[in-house]
């Protein structure tokens, strides 16, 4: 049995940070645990449950021992691979990196080039997060990596990924930040979670039940209540790069101190939907 946590990651302490936990059972993969924030996952392991109607969730520092504590409570085994949406590095990260300016050069043209990071965002945050899966035993796996046996460290950027889970040529328009560009005019709440919901069933095909579900339009006051949602599909698209990993079917694009894994069928021009 192998198990992938993945991590929408913040890039500080006062925003939630997106979970989403999923083990393999012998013959494909589910879903065992999703949720909107460190808190809530943490919360999920021993209670039960997640209130997704909650008017706000709240950010917090990494607590990678105790994510990982209650992943083993959830999942019934320790975490494989643990996949995060943030920039990560085995040197000091104090502005951009060549993952950075890879994935830049390679997925630009299609309009999903990398953030810059520096050395305050994600700064702290980003050392707590990494360190704490070094101390774990999760070393940061980059283009030096020879084996994908034993537990690694993988940073995931979900826009390249989407790419190839949903089979597109350009990048997905799914940011709740972005929607008043993106739909000028129209119901921007609608369109948000049209593009949710593909996402979401392209995922559900992969590992089954979600463990949560996508609200109706009527029930949305604004579309930044459905960021909760955008943050829990990206740690979702974080496992499922993990699941490609452990299935061979990634690339990373940077150095030896830092890469970005991305599946390979985008960097050749096809979908990689489902690993086996």
């Amino acid at each position: 049995m192998s198990v992938v946590l993945g991590i929408d990651a913040a890039w500080t302490e006062k925003e939630p940070s997106g979970v989403a936990l999923v083990r393999s059972d012998g013959i494909g993969w589910r879903c065992v645990a999703a949720a909107p924030s460190y808190e809530e996952f943490c919360n999920l392991s021993l209670e039960g449950r997640i209130d997704w109607k909650k008017p706000h969730y709240s950010g917090c520092k990494p607590d990678v021992d105790g994510f990982l504590a209650a992943a083993r409570r959830l999942a019934g085994a320790d975490v494989d691979i643990a996949a995060v949406d943030m920039p990560v590095s085995i040197a000091k990260i104090n502005g951009r990196r060549e993952a950075d300016n890879a994935i830049s050069r390679e997925f630009g043209a299609r309009k999903c080039s990398a953030h810059s990071p520096n050395s305050d965002r994600p700064g702290v945050i980003g050392q707590e997060l990494s360190c704490g899966f070094f101390r774990s035993g999760y070393p940061l796996a980059t283009t030096s990596t020879e084996s994908r046996l034993g537990r690694h460290l993988l940073e995931v950027y979900p826009h390249p990924a989407l790419l190839s889970l949903l089979n597109r040529s350009e990048r997905v328009r799914y940011k709740v930040s972005k929607a008043s560009r993106f739909w000028q005019t129209g119901d921007r709440i609608d369109e948000l979670i049209k593009v949710f919901t593909e996402i979401f069933e392209a995922l559900r095909r992969i590992f089954g039940d979600l463990r949560f579900e996508l609200p109706e339009v009527p029930s949305v006051a604004s579309p930044n209540r459905l960021k909760r949602y955008e943050d829990t599909l990206d740690a979702l698209v974080c496992a499922w790069v993990g699941v490609m990993f452990l299935a061979g079917l990634t690339k990373p694009l940077g150095d030896e101190t830092a890469a970005i894994w991305v599946p390979s069928g985008v960097l050749e021009g096809r979908p990689t939907s489902t690993a086996s």
